[in-house]
């Protein structure tokens, strides 16, 4: 091959690679919506529009659903994906979570079914649990394969938005507890009378199988997390009971949906600015991250670039 033939494929190539390659950037949204399938089908909200997105962690449990609620930019996410086709187990937390860090969320309202611990805590009750009790052995963190951080987590969700919701459950009308101890366990099944009752000796007052996963992953994603839990049966610490069924909670979270929908919308509506003397949750990670920038591998400070940008990485 002559000199010129060389030059010319040379400059073809450089050519070829010095083009830019833009990828598209993702919606933006301010305030997150986590929970079942047709939160989203809420009276009001407008401009819907799917967004499926990827993350380095995998694929998210469904599209998330876009739109315009009250004046605010909302994403929604079905986190057993629409048809209920993953188990508690099965979900792909960090995926969720990442995904709405993508689209730039940064306050976030989970809606959770629950089973109640407490008499005094009725089906069909909202309650805005403050404290975990995590008997899960799930991938609960974002951090890892050469970087490392602990994150504070004495008060695992966030105290503004929580007392917001729960004020605008109560002016709704609506029975609403604020502060409760949550209990996650793997699932698909539901407790034994034996278990139900060591959960209430430890100082539990709700059972479920998602929420402390998802609470851990928010604080590391830094975007301020309450869980709207939705009671819908006793469990089975109660021994005149027959035991909690896939019946009696579907009858009563029908109820309650209707009840979560009217308070997102309520919330929304009279939303505070956010307040940084009442709330941490967006600076968690500003001591936490404990190793050195030259020590976390390029690979695993790419995954962590939308939590802890290259300033925050390490002493």
């Amino acid at each position: 091959m002559s000199p010129r033939k060389i030059s010319k494929k040379a400059a073809k190539t450089t050519k070829k690679q010095s083009k830019p390659v833009h990828k598209p950037e993702p919606p933006r949204a301010e305030i997150g919506i986590f929970g079942g399938t047709g939160l989203y089908e809420i009276e009001g909200i407008h401009d819907l529009k799917e967004v499926r997105l990827k993350t380095p962690w995998g694929d998210p449990s469904d599209e998330f659903i876009l739109g315009i609620l009250e004046g605010h930019r909302v994403a929604f996410l079905s986190r057993h994906g629409r048809g209920h086709r993953f188990s508690p187990s099965e979900i792909n937390y960090r995926a969720n979570v990442y995904g709405f860090k993508m689209l730039g969320v940064d306050r976030l309202i989970s809606v959770n079914s629950v089973g109640s611990l407490r008499e005094d805590i009725r089906p069909r009750d909202i309650v805005f649990a403050d404290q975990f009790i995590d008997k899960t052995k799930r991938d609960s963190t974002f951090f890892g394969e050469g970087c490392v951080a602990h994150i504070s987590l004495g008060d695992p969700v966030c105290p503004q938005l929580s007392r917001h919701c729960h004020k605008v459950a109560v002016s709704l009308g609506i029975r609403s507890r604020l502060g409760a101890t949550y209990v996650c366990m793997e699932g698909p099944a539901f407790s034994t009378r034996a278990e139900s009752k060591m959960h209430r000796i430890w100082g539990g007052d709700l059972i479920g199988m998602t929420a402390a996963t998802e609470a851990k992953l928010f604080r590391e994603a830094e975007i301020c997390y309450t869980t709207m839990n939705l009671a819908t049966d006793y469990d089975t610490w109660r021994p005149d009971d027959e035991g909690v069924t896939v019946g009696m909670i579907f009858e009563n979270l029908r109820e309650n949906i209707s009840k979560a929908k009217a308070v997102i919308r309520k919330a929304l509506a009279n939303l505070p600015p956010h307040d940084d003397a009442a709330c941490h949750c967006r600076r968690v990670l500003s001591a936490a991250v404990v190793t050195a920038a030259h020590c976390v591998p390029p690979a695993t400070r790419k995954k962590l670039a939308l939590f802890v940008p290259e300033y925050r990485i390490g002493k």
